[in-house]
C-alpha cells in the first residue's frame, strides 16, 4: 500500500489558549534564538500505546487532547504565535495575539503500529504522513503545527513540527510535560516556579553577538523560507531507512576501558562521559560507513572532519537563567579531527579526545568563538562528510505520559533531511542512550556491521 493511502485526514482545526487568558505579546529574539533562523523545523513523533477503538478516541480522547492543549497554550503561548521577520532596522520577533492558534490535524492510519515502533530498519517514507505540515509565509511564519494520528486498537502518534527559534529542547520538553499533565488530569494547579518565565532581559549579550547574527541573517533573509524545507531531493530520500540503536552503560564502560588501554604511552582523553563515549563511537562508525560505500573523489582523507552538537547553556553562561525560562539557552559545539586519524587504528581515541576537549572549552567559555556558530553549522548541516547530533539524553522524553503510559517509541524525522543523528534517553535501560539514524539501505547495513563489530572489539 502506498504511503498516502495509509493515513486518512479526519479533521483539520486550530487550537488557541482560552479566551482572555493571555495578553497580546511581542517577544524579541535574543542572540541565543537568532542562530536557529538558519535551521529547519524539528519534527518529533511520539508513539503511545492506545488499545481502544476509533469511536472511543473521537468521543473521549480527542476532546481531552484539544482541551488540555488549549490550557497548555495559556502558559506556552509563544508556540501559538508567529515569527515576524520585520524590515530593517527593526529586530525579528515572535508575536502573540488573541487570534493566535496552533494548527491541529487529526488523522487515522491503517499502517502497522508495532512495525513503526520497532528498532529495525524501516522505510523512512512511511513516517512522513505522520508529520504535520508547518506552513510558511513571507510576513508571518507559524511556529508550531501538530498532528494526532490514531491507529485504532493499537496506538496514537502525536507528531509536531516547530521552529527552534521558539524553544530549545528543554523548553519543548516542558511544554510536552505540561500538555501531558493537563491531559492526564494531573495538573489541577502548577507551582508558580514551574510556569514559564518569558523575560528576555535575563539573556545578557555582553559579546555583541546579537548584531553579528542579525547581519548574517539579513544577508540571507530572502532564503529563510527555503532553509525550512527539504535540502535533499525527494529521490535521495526514496531509499532511506530509519533504525534505532542502543548504547547501554555496560557497553559505554567497555568502550571507556578500550580507550584507556590504547593510551598506554599517551595521556587519555580528559572527559570520558557517557555522551562523549557514545558520540566518539558513532563518529568513527559513520565515517567508516561512508568510506566503504562512497566513491567520492572530493573526499580528502587528510582534511578535517567535524562532529557538531548542541551544548546546554544553563550551567555554562556567565549570567543566571531560570530553569523555567521559555526560549533558547543553548550553544553549539564543533569538534574537529583529521579524517585520516579518525579512520586509523586509534580513531576512537582521537574522536573522544576531540569531543571531550570541545566540551571542556565550552565549560570554560561557551560564547568564545560564538560569532562563527552559523558558518560552522552551515558546513555540517546536510553533509555526509561530517556528523551532527541533535537532542540530548539529559531530557527524559520517555517520561511523557498523557494517561496512556510512556511512549512506546520516539522518532525525530528532521534527521532524514539534515543527515544528523538523534540522541535521547533510552526507554528500556536506565542510563542508556537511544540513537536514531536515517541512511540509504546499503549504508544502514554497513553502519550496522561497523556498530556491531565495534562493540565486539571492545568486549
Amino acid at each position: 500500500m502506498c504511503e498516502g493511502l495509509r493515513v486518512k485526514i479526519m479533521e483539520q482545526s486550530r487550537v488557541s489558549a482560552p479566551p482572555h487568558s493571555t495578553s497580546p505579546t511581542s517577544l524579541p529574539l535574543t542572540f541565543l534564538d537568532l542562530p536557529w533562523l538558519f535551521f529547519s523545523p524539528n519534527q518529533p513523533l511520539f508513539f503511545f500505546p492506545f488499545p481502544f477503538s476509533l469511536s472511543h478516541f473521537t468521543t473521549f480522547t480527542l476532546p481531552n487532547l484539544k482541551l488540555s492543549l488549549s490550557l497548555t497554550l495559556q502558559h506556552y503561548f509563544p508556540f501559538a504565535g508567529t515569527f515576524v521577520p520585520s524590515p530593517e532596522p527593526s529586530k525579528p520577533h515572535i508575536v502573540y495575539s488573541e487570534a493566535s492558534s496552533v494548527s491541529l490535524v487529526v488523522a487515522e492510519s491503517s499502517d502497522d503500529f508495532s512495525h513503526l515502533c520497532g528498532n529495525h530498519a524501516r522505510d523512512a517514507n512511511r513516517f512522513y504522513s505522520l508529520v504535520p505540515k508547518l506552513k510558511s509565509g513571507k510576513e508571518e511564519i507559524p511556529l508550531m503545527a501538530i498532528q494526532i494520528t490514531v491507529f485504532p486498537d493499537s496506538g496514537i502518534c502525536i507528531g509536531l513540527a516547530y521552529l527552534h527559534i521558539v524553544a530549545d529542547g528543554r523548553t519543548f520538553h516542558n511544554f510536552m510535560n505540561t500538555w501531558a499533565a493537563y491531559c492526564s488530569s494531573q495538573a489541577s494547579s502548577f507551582p508558580p516556579k514551574s510556569l514559564p518565565f518569558y523575560d528576555r532581559s535575563v539573556i545578557v549579550d555582553s559579546h555583541g553577538l546579537e548584531e553579528v547574527f542579525l547581519k548574517q541573517w539579513r544577508r540571507k533573509k530572502t532564503s529563510f523560507i527555503d532553509e525550512t524545507k527539504v535540502k535533499s531531493s525527494s529521490s535521495s530520500l526514496s531509499d532511506l531507512v530509519r533504525a534505532t540503536f542502543l548504547m547501554d552503560p555496560t557497553q559505554m564502560e567497555k568502550i571507556k576501558r578500550f580507550i584507556v588501554s590504547l593510551c598506554r604511552d599517551k595521556s587519555q582523553p580528559e572527559h570520558l562521559s557517557p555522551y562523549v563515549l557514545t558520540c566518539a563511537f558513532l563518529w568513527v562508525c559513520l565515517l567508516k560507513t561512508h568510506q566503504l560505500t562512497d566513491n567520492d573523489e572530493d573526499v580528502h582523507y587528510k582534511d578535517p572532519a567535524y562532529f557538531g552538537f548542541i551544548a546546554g547553556g544553563m550551567t555554562r553562561l556567565q549570567f543566571p537563567v531560570p530553569a523555567n525560562y521559555l526560549g533558547n539557552c543553548v550553544g553549539f559545539g564543533r569538534a574537529s579531527a583529521m579524517r585520516e586519524e579518525l579512520l586509523g587504528e586509534g580513531g576512537i581515541v582521537v574522536a573522544a579526545r576531540a569531543i571531550g576537549g570541545t566540551i571542556k572549552k565550552l565549560d570554560h567559555g561557551m560564547l568564545v568563538g560564538a560569532e562563527k556558530w552559523v558558518s560552522y553549522w552551515e558546513v555540517m548541516n546536510g553533509s555526509e562528510l561530517h556528523v551532527v547530533a541533535t537532542w540530548s539524553p539529559k531530557l527524559k522524553l520517555y517520561e511523557t505520559d498523557f494517561g496512556w503510559g510512556r511512549p512506546r517509541k520516539i522518532e525525530e524525522i528532521s534527521i532524514d533531511k539534515s543527515r544528523a543523528i538523534s540522541l535521547i534517553n533510552s526507554r528500556e535501560v536506565d542510563g542508556g542512550i537511544e540513537i536514531g539514524l536515517a541512511l540509504p539501505h546499503k549504508k544502514m547495513d554497513s553502519f550496522t556491521m561497523f556498530f556491531n563489530q565495534g562493540l565486539n572489539a571492545v568486549s
